[in-house]
């Protein structure tokens, strides 16, 4: 009842930049948090950044700077914008959120499935 959904993901030069997009649908109450975490090959899963139903974000010190994260009012897209890329931000990127559904009566944790994002030149 509840999809998040990646999109942006591709092949961009260092130095270049992306926009991602986690779009959520489906039964929802309400969005509260909506975190942006990747994986790269061989790595653990790390959190990138984080936003708020409030607004309040968080940001992995590694990205601080060069990656923004936001949302549209209703909190039902979220973007990763990455500016300033470099070969080690090459990772599946996921978002997640923590999202009360119309059919329990607590907020729960959903994934997306992720999107590719490479840097190479």
């Amino acid at each position: 009842q509840v999809h998040l959904v990646e999109s942006g993901g591709g092949l961009v030069q260092p130095g270049g930049s992306l926009s991602l997009s986690c779009a959520a649908s489906g039964s929802i109450v309400s969005v509260n948090v909506v975190h942006w975490f990747r994986q790269a090959p061989g790595k653990q899963r790390e959190l990138v950044a984080a936003i708020t139903s409030g607004g309040s974000t968080n940001y992995a010190d590694s990205v601080k700077g060069r990656f923004t994260i936001s949302k549209d009012n209703a909190m039902k897209t979220v973007f990763l914008q990455m500016n300033s890329l470099k070969p080690e931000d090459t990772a599946v990127y996921y978002c997640n959120g923590i999202i009360r559904p119309t059919d329990w009566p607590a907020s729960r944790s959903y994934w997306g499935q992720g999107t590719q994002v490479t840097v190479s030149s």
